[in-house]
């Protein structure tokens, strides 16, 4: 093998680990949220607190540039920043609010597979093999065990289940839109693009439900400590190692550890919530490994 095909094959390597690693941290984040939740701090308030703190961190370590080459460039970023950022959280988190929990976990988790439709559709250099699909399907079918955890009625809410689904398209969106332009500008660069323009685009909501939360409340520890897990970690951290995994390794291949993000859910769930965990979560889980090896092998 030569020089350079090693260093792609390690790349490659690199950015499988950083991408697990990164799921490791998000699956965690529902339970951080909702102590927030819990504590009085609505989700538009929830996600200016971490973004705003992401945001404040990345720009010690950010080149010293400030806009794009191109304007579409730039309006790429703000674009970035809305399916990645406030449109994104807003969908989730109202979603949640109006459905069932079980509901709106499954439906995000299809991003993987909403990523893969729309590459195949409108990228010429992506096929879907039958290896990714089987091993995509094999994956939902376990997230769809993972969320039931033992409960097999599905019950709808079409509102919230729709906003479900709008969060699921938006970061399937980011997903495909971020590979180009993290090879234009890094990955650095775009994240910290992401998080200011994902600022920008929340303060309209902020019109619309004036901020109520008393920034005194931020001295509790459970407070800060969760809006430091979600800013510094969860967001300036992982957002900045994501990105770099998806100019490694595309934005299929990467979207598809997506799936693992129940497993932690539900781990970290049972460690901090007492919420109890069944066979067929178990066997969910499971079924999850399998599909995300078999969709990534080769």
């Amino acid at each position: 093998m030569s020089k350079m095909g090693e260093l792609h094959s390690g790349g490659r390597i690199w950015g499988h680990v950083t991408a697990v690693l990164v799921i490791g941290c998000w699956g965690c984040t529902f339970v951080s949220t909702k102590c927030l939740v819990n504590e009085g701090m609505s989700p538009a308030e929830i996600f200016f607190s971490r973004f705003l703190l992401a945001y404040l961190s990345i720009l010690t370590i950010s080149p010293r540039r400030w806009f794009c080459d191109q304007w579409r460039d730039e309006l790429i970023m703000v674009l970035l920043g809305v399916t990645g950022g406030s449109v994104y959280f807003l969908a989730e988190n109202e979603a949640i609010r109006l459905s069932y929990v079980n509901n709106v976990s499954f439906i995000v988790c299809t991003a993987p597979l909403i990523t893969t439709c729309l590459a195949t559709a409108l990228l010429h250099a992506v096929r879907a093999t039958p290896r990714l699909v089987i091993g995509s399907l094999v994956a939902l079918a376990g997230v769809a065990l993972v969320i039931c955890n033992g409960r097999l009625v599905l019950q709808l809410s079409p509102w919230g289940d729709l906003l479900a689904l709008l969060a699921a398209v938006c970061w399937a969106v980011y997903s495909l839109i971020m590979r180009p332009v993290l090879e234009r500008y890094g990955a650095v660069f775009v994240t910290r693009k992401v998080f200011f323009y994902g600022l920008l685009t929340i303060l309209p909501v902020f019109l619309l439900r004036p901020w109520a939360f008393e920034p005194v409340l931020l001295l509790r520890p459970v407070i800060w400590g969760n809006v430091l897990f979600l800013g510094l970690l969860a967001s300036f951290v992982c957002y900045v190692l994501w990105n770099w995994a998806i100019s490694r390794l595309g934005a299929v291949t990467t979207s598809n550890y997506v799936y693992l993000n129940p497993i932690v859910t539900l781990v970290a769930s049972a460690i901090f919530l007492d919420e109890p965990m069944t066979l067929m979560a178990y066997a969910g889980c499971a079924l999850i490994l399998a599909g995300v090896y078999v969709a990534n092998k080769g």
